[in-house]
């Protein structure tokens, strides 16, 4: 068992019912966003080769914030990718705001109806926190996440985004960024030993954060533009985050090489 967990745990406890008053309070101040529509599309970048793309997760996968996914999370890394790759890329989003890693395995993956794909990228952990999910837990359920989609497509590389950083979070209480932002890093540093056992699975596990975002990236905004309603993504990060992870991504020589060869003409 996770030290940190457990330790946390006896912390946390007796702060229990202080962070569920607070966990209503937040949820009746932050607006309820929908999800992003247009769930399918293509880079803007037109080519012969085509590499397939697909996105899966929790909310930030299922573009709560924006309007479509073209301006979301996975139509910007389509974009990124088609623009390093020099490739277009078809993608497809499979996601539902709310759900954690065994609600993704037990209730979407079952709809996936693509028969070949060439990348798999994965958003989750936030929900699996916010359900207060043990490590042993979030440890069988990417597991079983990870058996189903081999059973599906044998060879595709799979990508596990960063952890969200609710430690950043504006709209939570210093309580909640403590509890949930520490369960949060210890199953991130779950998913680091899980991915090992596993042929092309990867995790970046850069912790994301605006102050690294502006200095990595020159921008000129402020913390809390990164965030569209003190929660989710703003327009703008999702394509900062997009551009990021297609950077660890096409900076893998291993995954990049993998995705040259089975891209499509």
């Amino acid at each position: 068992m996770n030290l940190k967990y457990i330790l946390g745990s006896f912390l946390t406890i007796p702060l229990l019912p202080i962070m569920y008053f607070q966990g209503k309070k937040i949820k009746n101040i932050v607006p309820k966003l929908p999800e992003a529509k247009g769930s399918e599309g293509s880079s803007l970048l037109s080519s012969k080769k085509v590499i397939r793309l697909l996105t899966i997760g929790e909310s930030t996968i299922a573009g709560v914030g924006v309007k479509t996914h073209q301006e979301g999370f996975t139509g910007a890394l389509a974009n990124e990718l088609s623009t390093a790759l020099n490739t277009r890329v078809d993608w497809k989003v499979y996601a539902k705001s709310g759900y954690t890693a065994k609600n993704v395995n037990d209730k979407i993956i079952h709809l996936i109806t693509e028969e070949t794909i060439d990348l798999i990228v994965i958003g989750l952990g936030g929900n699996d926190a916010f359900e207060l999910n043990s490590p042993k837990k979030w440890n069988r359920d990417v597991r079983e996440l990870i058996n189903s989609l081999r059973s599906k497509f044998n060879d595709a590389p799979i990508v596990f985004t960063n952890m969200p950083p609710i430690k950043e979070f504006p709209a939570f209480t210093s309580l909640i960024k403590f509890t949930i932002g520490g369960l949060v890093n210890i199953l991130g540093e779950e998913l680091i030993d899980i991915v090992r056992d596993y042929d092309k699975v990867y995790y970046y596990a850069l912790k994301p954060s605006s102050e690294d975002y502006i200095k990595r990236f020159n921008l000129n905004i402020a913390p809390c533009d990164f965030f569209i309603d003190g929660v989710h993504p703003s327009k703008q990060t999702y394509h900062i985050w997009a551009k990021d992870i297609s950077n660890f991504i096409t900076l893998s020589e291993e995954i990049k090489n993998n995705l040259l060869l089975s891209s499509t003409i």
